[in-house]
């Protein structure tokens, strides 16, 4: 949850406190009742304690919610054609990446992948590209997608994120000609309705799933918020 959304939340249930707190002066008034009042004065925390207790109720919801859409929509994450695969593809178990190569915490969770890609070869890591950070964002995703069109999506993940300083459409285009790809087929396919369409399919998804930002990962139907190689093994350990 972002700032806004958190302070939107905080003062609806703020409202929602005061709405029931009048409420209920008004019904114990009416009636004779204790004098709510004074309660309150006497014990002001009342009202925070509710305000706490309705953003739990929320976010339990909200995380209710993200898990239900996390099933439902296990195969286009995990098995979708078009996608690029970093680590083990035969797999059985399946880590998702959501990620924009123009961002620096995901230059920052690449080692922890290598390091549960090389401990643990029965879980596929799937990549997924998103294009918001910044202009080059989404020429490298389509670079990464059209370098997987010739078998080394891999290869060019890893080769982009093992780069020194920032990104630039010539230097995208330098690694893939480093790494011997036909460029003639790596030009046409970065615009081909194949990448376009496996780019769109991935911002549909991370809205339907209510992902945000980047990284994320998504591991056994459950978001996964770390740059942290142990963490992300533990929830491995625990599924298998």
């Amino acid at each position: 949850m972002n700032k806004i959304n958190a302070v939107y939340v905080s003062l609806a249930a703020l409202v929602v406190a005061l709405v029931a707190l009048v409420m209920c002066v008004v019904c114990c008034t009416s009636k004779g009742g204790a004098n709510v009042e004074e309660a309150l004065m006497a014990k002001p925390e009342m009202i925070i304690n509710a305000m706490q207790a309705y953003e739990n109720n929320q976010r339990e919801a909200a995380l209710k919610q993200v898990e239900e859409n996390l099933k439902a929509s296990a195969d286009e994450l995990n098995n979708r054609e078009g996608d690029g695969i970093i680590a083990n593809p035969d797999g059985e178990l399946v880590l998702v990446e959501f990620f924009d190569f123009s961002c620096g915490f995901c230059h920052r969770v690449y080692p922890a992948l290598k390091e549960i890609a090389a401990n643990n070869p029965d879980v596929k890591i799937v990549a997924k590209p998103m294009t918001f950070l910044s202009p080059v964002s989404k020429y490298a995703a389509e670079a990464a997608l059209a370098a997987g069109e010739q078998g080394k999506f891999a290869e060019f993940y890893s080769a982009v994120f093992e780069t020194e300083g920032g990104l630039t459409e010539e230097k995208i285009d330098g690694i893939a000609e480093a790494m011997g790809l036909d460029m003639d087929k790596y030009k046409a396919d970065m615009k081909s309705d194949k990448v376009q369409n496996t780019l769109n399919a991935t911002s549909e998804l991370a809205g339907k799933i209510q992902i945000t930002g980047v990284p994320t990962l998504v591991f056994n139907n459950k978001i996964l918020q770390t740059l942290d190689a142990s963490v992300i093994q533990d929830a491995i350990n625990e599924a298998k």
